[in-house]
C-alpha cells in the first residue's frame, strides 16, 4: 500500500473527529449561564430588602383605574373579591378616603371600631357609615360624610393604630365604637394587623407613652432574611391580588361573601363566670388598657365621641349569668361602671348604647347587627354627631 492510499484511509477519520474537538458539550456551555443566573437571583433576593423598605403597599390602581373601596379589604373568600393582608399602607391605598379630596361643605366623620363597624354580613350601604350617609344629616352647617375605618378583630391598639394613620386626612370628628372585649391587656398585641406592624407599634408607644414593650415577642420583628424576595413573595402576591379584585369590586360592588345561611349568635350558655381568666371575686381594675383608650380619645385633636356599642343581651339558658358569648354579667356591669366613671372624670363625650338593640337584631355574633339593628344605631349616632353643633 503506498502513501496515497494511507492518506485516503486516515483522512476521513480526521474529518469526523474534528467538529467534536471544536464544539464543547452543551452541558459545559450551560454551566456558566446557570452560575450567572443563580448569582443574579441571590443578589436580587437580598437587594429586595431595600425595595420592600419603600412600602410597596402605597402603589395602587385604586382611585386611578378602579374606585376606592368603602371599607378596608378583609376576608379569604374569592366570592367576596376580597382578602386580608397585614399592610396598613395597602389597606389605606385601596380605601375611598384616600382618593376623596375634602370638600368645603363636608363635615368629615371617621368611624373607628371592630368588625361591627366594618359590617360583617352587611353591604356597604347597610353599614353604620352607609346608613349615616343616607340620612343626609348636617353638622355645624356642613353635610356629614362618614367614613368606615372599622376593621375585624377587637383590640384598642389596632383601632388607635388605624386612627393614627387616618388623621392626615382631615377629620372634623371621630366616632369610636368599642366594647369590653377590646380592653383586656392580652388582646392588644394579639391582633394580626398589630403583630405584623412592629415599627408602627413602636412609634405609637413612643408618641403616646403607652405602657407596652416594643420588643414583645408577640410582635413579628422581621429579620433581614424575612425581608428578602423569597420570604416576601406571598405578601407581594396578596398586593397583586388586591389590585385584581379591584376590577371585580368596581363592576359588582361586592366586597365580602354573603352566605345563604349562617349560624346565629349563641343565646344559651354554660354556667361560666370567668372573663379572660378573671373571676367574679376579682376586679377588672388595673387589667384593662385604659391608657390606650386615653391615647385614642386625645389623638385626633377634634371632637371625639366614645360609644359603648350594642351587644346581644340574651334571654336563653344561663342568661342570668352571661349576657352573651363574650361577657358574664358581672364583668360587663363592672366595665360599664368603670367606663362611666373614667369618661366623666376626663370629660370625654361618651354615649352608652350597649343595650339599644334587641336580641333578634343580631346575626352571627354578639356584636354584629342586622340592617335594621344598624339603622337603630345609626339614628342614635347621628343625633350624637349633630349635638356638638347645637
Amino acid at each position: 500500500m503506498d502513501d496515497r492510499q494511507l492518506t485516503m484511509v486516515y483522512r476521513p477519520s480526521s474529518i469526523v473527529t474534528q467538529p467534536n474537538m471544536m464544539n464543547p458539550q452543551p452541558s459545559l456551555r450551560l454551566l456558566p449561564l446557570l452560575l450567572k443566573a443563580t448569582l443574579l437571583f441571590v443578589l436580587f433576593n437580598f437587594a429586595f430588602t431595600f425595595i420592600s423598605g419603600l412600602s410597596l403597599g402605597k402603589f395602587s390602581l385604586y382611585h386611578s383605574v378602579f374606585p376606592g373601596r368603602e371599607r378596608f379589604p378583609f376576608g379569604e373568600s374569592q366570592k367576596g373579591y376580597n382578602l386580608s393582608l397585614f399592610n396598613l399602607d395597602a389597606m389605606f391605598a385601596s380605601h375611598v378616603l384616600v382618593g376623596t379630596p375634602k370638600e368645603t361643605n363636608e363635615y368629615r366623620v371617621f368611624l373607628i371600631g371592630d368588625s361591627s363597624v366594618w359590617g360583617t354580613l352587611l353591604t356597604p350601604e347597610q353599614t353604620l357609615a352607609g346608613q349615616l350617609n343616607s340620612q343626609n344629616i348636617s353638622a355645624c352647617g356642613k353635610t356629614v360624610h362618614a367614613y368606615n375605618l372599622g376593621y375585624p378583630y377587637i383590640s384598642l391598639l389596632q383601632e388607635v393604630m388605624i386612627l393614627d394613620e387616618a388623621l392626615q386626612y382631615e377629620p372634623d370628628m371621630v366616632v369610636w365604637l368599642t366594647t369590653l372585649e377590646s380592653f383586656p391587656r392580652d388582646k392588644q398585641l394579639a391582633a394580626p394587623l398589630v403583630a405584623n406592624s412592629p415599627e408602627r407599634v413602636k412609634q405609637l408607644i413612643t408618641n403616646y407613652q403607652l405602657p407596652l414593650d416594643p420588643n414583645d415577642p408577640s410582635l413579628n420583628h422581621a429579620t433581614l432574611w424575612d425581608q428578602t424576595f423569597v420570604n416576601q413573595r406571598k405578601d407581594l402576591a396578596n398586593l397583586i391580588r388586591l389590585q385584581i379584585y379591584g376590577a371585580l369590586w368596581a363592576s359588582t360592588g361586592i366586597d365580602q361573601f354573603y352566605p345563604e345561611d349562617y349560624e346565629r349568635a349563641q343565646t344559651d350558655f354554660e354556667a361560666d363566670y370567668e372573663f379572660h381568666g378573671i373571676k367574679p371575686n376579682e376586679t377588672l381594675q388595673g387589667k384593662l388598657s385604659i391608657e390606650i383608650l386615653d391615647a385614642g380619645m386625645n389623638a385626633a385633636g377634634v371632637p371625639t365621641i366614645l360609644v359603648n356599642e350594642p351587644i346581644l343581651v340574651s334571654d336563653g339558658v344561663n342568661s342570668d349569668i352571661r349576657y352573651n358569648f363574650f361577657y358574664p354579667r358581672w364583668a360587663f356591669d363592672e366595665f360599664r361602671a368603670l367606663l362611666d366613671e373614667h369618661t366623666s372624670s376626663r370629660g370625654y363625650h361618651y354615649v352608652g348604647l350597649w343595650d339599644l338593640v334587641p336580641m333578634t337584631e343580631f346575626t352571627n355574633s354578639g356584636v354584629h347587627l342586622t340592617p335594621f339593628g344598624e339603622s337603630m344605631l345609626a339614628e342614635k349616632v347621628g343625633e350624637a354627631i349633630q349635638s356638638f353643633c347645637k
